[in-house]
């Protein structure tokens, strides 16, 4: 079975986000579960399992909303019996489902990846659908901040510069580095960074400081 190249494409850019392959199908407490591909996060994304549907193609009955709903809330099931901590992101490629889609937000994250201009080697053919793929797909992609200028000028710039701009006057330079160098690898990492800083011994008054 040949793999669509609106697929590949999800699956490369995925790959230079550091996700990798999954074997499918998946075998969860065991029992098989059919997707056209799975995938895993690795380093503050470890816990991020990614499905990835055919809706076009419709291999697996994918173009069946109900029976794609009733295959990942079996999954789910699964998950729940072996104790996993995964986080499930199902990806819809190619046409919309027109039934049971709003119903499988309840039970995983849910992003659509409709038609993306696609050259014969199946990547994106410009700047323009790569940023339309990864818009799709971002929740899924490490947050990337723009370096700092130099000397920039007073309320300028991206908001997160202004924000750094901002801390770093009369803040914890430590724990806003902290988090901020952890925030490309996620929120997990975020939070994980943020929780070690705080937990840090407090530093006394120094000498002749007000205590």
């Amino acid at each position: 079975m040949s793999t669509a190249p609106l697929i590949l494409a999800i699956q490369n850019r995925l790959h230079r986000a550091n996700y990798h392959d999954l074997s499918t199908p998946l075998n969860v407490a065991g029992v098989e579960f059919a997707f056209t591909g799975a995938m895993r996060g690795s380093d503050g994304r470890a816990l991020d399992l990614v499905l990835l549907v055919d809706t076009t193609t419709g291999d697996f009955g994918d173009r069946d909303g109900a029976r794609v709903r009733q295959r990942v809330e079996a999954l789910s099931r699964a998950l729940d019996v072996t104790a996993s901590r995964y986080v499930v992101t199902l990806i819809l490629a190619g046409a919309a489902l027109a039934d049971g889609v709003d119903a499988l937000s309840e039970t995983c994250r849910v992003l659509q990846v409709e038609s993306i201009p696609l050259d014969q080697a199946g990547k994106p053919v410009d700047e323009a659908a790569e940023r339309q793929l990864d818009d799709r797909i971002r929740v899924l992609l490490p947050l990337t901040l723009p370096a700092v200028p130099a000397e920039p000028e007073a309320g300028s710039g991206h908001a997160i510069d202004q924000l750094v701009r901002a801390l770093q006057q009369d803040g914890d330079k430590a724990f806003l580095d902290a988090v901020v160098h952890a925030s490309a690898a996620g929120e997990a990492a975020v939070t994980e960074a943020a929780a070690q800083a705080v937990g840090q011994p407090f530093r006394g008054p120094s000498e002749g400081e007000p205590s």
